[in-house]
């Protein structure tokens, strides 16, 4: 790779520079903008039944689609390149993967983050423990899941992020990107604002009925989540 030392940024004054940044941040805030109304229109987003019963082969054993859940209603499911025949997963799965921070934020808004791959269970428990990942890992291989879903074709392997709600027993799938569309995930905010009920706070525009509390009164150290979710809290206010 060729790389010139001299390569940096124009050096300016503090005055040039804080023109600079604040011309920069009001694109920046018209962006968070537009992020949150795409976000409030994913939550509108229609939704599909998944009528066909899935079973995977989880790390504790056989698993329907349900029953990746955990009880939560809403799951984030990655589909992560890795097949029967691959030496290895996909680096850039494993970077994503790598970005997922503690689950328990998530589990606190009702949220489930799974991976699955087509490999068999027994090389994704090897590939977890060398890793070090906490995501449960589901192997699909058998099914007829990642074919059914896109994510295997003509015998290779594609990733993506499948989002899925739970009612009772019944599934429903409610969104899908791929690509970049899963370059910037890796907070809890980014994986909840792929969601159909979001971040789950007041300030959202949601349907009717989506469930909402105050922001920044949920938010715990993520040991601390079996307290009350109204005590204390953060000291922010939104911007």
């Amino acid at each position: 790779m060729l790389h010139d030392a001299h390569a940096v940024p124009q050096i300016v004054s503090d005055a040039e520079w804080q023109l600079a940044r604040d011309s920069l941040l009001a694109r920046e805030k018209h962006l968070t903008r537009e992020s949150d109304a795409l976000a409030a229109e994913r939550r509108r987003l229609p939704m599909v039944r998944i009528d066909k019963d899935y079973v995977f082969e989880g790390p504790d054993g056989p698993a329907r689609l349900v029953d990746l859940f955990a009880g939560r209603r809403q799951l984030i499911l990655f589909h992560v390149m890795f097949g029967p025949d691959d030496a290895e997963v996909c680096s850039g799965c494993a970077m994503t993967v790598d970005s997922i921070g503690h689950l328990a934020h998530l589990h606190a808004r009702d949220t489930t983050v799974v991976l699955v791959s087509r490999a068999p269970q027994p090389r994704l428990r090897a590939h977890r423990q060398r890793m070090g990942w906490a995501v449960p890992w589901y192997s699909s291989f058998g099914t007829p899941f990642n074919a059914d879903f896109g994510r295997t074709r003509d015998g290779s392997e594609r990733s993506g992020i499948s989002v899925f709600l739970r009612s009772g027993q019944d599934v429903y799938r409610t969104y899908f990107t791929s690509s970049r569309g899963d370059e910037q995930l890796g907070s809890v905010w980014s994986f909840l604002d792929l969601t159909p009920y979001g971040r789950q706070e007041n300030w959202e525009v949601s349907p009717e009925g989506w469930p909402q509390t105050p922001p920044y009164e949920w938010w715990r150290l993520h040991d601390d989540y079996s307290g009350d979710p109204a005590a204390e809290g953060c000291c922010q206010t939104r911007r």
